[in-house]
């Protein structure tokens, strides 16, 4: 999305993982109108789950699994690559601002060949608790449990707080825990979280302690999950485990083979099977000439 302001705030320098959470692009708000707002063609992922989930506006999802589903706020949309599927993602023509996450969980290595293509959606019921809400996509928090499918143990959820409020939420003591601030002025486990970062947390503890000490309402993301122990080489669209396999993915979708399969169904701001640069697909970069090296925290 070349037009649209996108902070990386996972994979960093300190941190690779938090849990099999392997990616996490905060994007937005921006305003679409005048712009290109989101118009990604056809690209691929092996050994992963995408999880997109959104604050305002709305992007259609089409895949090579056969799904097609509209992303919106307070819901997920997760699909889940299997070997290698692709898929194409672009903003609706009714959405003028555009602002959410976007999230990869990694898939362990004893099925992330043989999970097939699959694409779930839920749209989880607000939990109020003192001074806020919470609103669970992923595994469970405050009593709620998200039907949808994870193939390693792994919590998200949204958490708003009112200007001032405080929550002590319960979590399992075996997760390690990242809190991507969205807005208002937080604090995890007493320290300032900056809007756009990423407060951690190790295992061990069964609290977790955020407040808003704003004059204005707080959001943030809570992103869990047991300590992923595989290595894992990521490189643009691909996740596995060595630099060959990485190449044999970037010489399969260059080939446009069965691996990935096909979007039907694409239409771009370039017109039918177009975005905007004219692409039809998105080509991969030229891999780099070195060795790629596993992501390590």
């Amino acid at each position: 999305p070349r037009a649209m302001t996108v902070r990386r705030t996972l994979p960093q320098r300190r941190r690779s993982l938090i849990g099999a959470w392997c990616f996490a692009d905060h994007y937005g708000p921006d305003d679409v109108r005048a712009s290109r707002g989101m118009d990604v063609a056809p690209h691929p992922h092996t050994g992963l789950q995408t999880v997109s989930w959104l604050f305002e506006g709305e992007i259609t999802h089409i895949d090579s699994g056969g799904h097609r589903g509209t992303v919106r706020p307070g819901e997920v949309n997760l699909m889940t690559s299997g070997a290698g599927i692709c898929h194409s993602e672009t903003s609706t023509p009714g959405t003028t601002r555009l602002h959410g996450v976007q999230l990869w969980v990694a898939l362990p290595d004893r099925v992330r060949s043989t999970t097939g293509r699959v694409f779930e959606h839920h749209a989880p019921d607000p939990v109020q608790i003192p001074g806020g809400s919470v609103l669970v996509f992923l595994g469970s928090l405050v009593g709620e449990t998200s039907p949808v499918a994870t193939h390693t143990p792994l919590l998200g959820a949204e958490i708003r707080l009112d200007p001032g409020a405080e929550a002590v939420l319960e979590v399992d003591a075996t997760f390690e825990h990242g809190v991507l601030v969205d807005a208002g002025d937080v604090t995890v486990e007493g320290v300032t979280v900056p809007r756009a970062a990423v407060g951690y947390t190790g295992v061990g503890a069964s609290r977790l302690h955020l407040a808003n000490r704003g004059t204005d309402p707080a959001r943030m993301l809570l992103l869990g999950g047991e300590p992923f122990d595989e290595e894992i080489i990521m490189w643009w669209n691909f996740v596995g485990r060595t630099g060959e396999e990485i190449r044999t993915f970037r010489e399969e979708w260059q080939a446009r083979t069965d691996r990935f399969g096909t979007v039907d169904g694409y239409v771009g701001l370039g017109g039918p099977d177009r975005n905007a640069d004219g692409l039809s697909w998105l080509p991969a970069p030229t891999l780099p000439d070195t060795v790629l090296r596993p992501r390590r925290n």
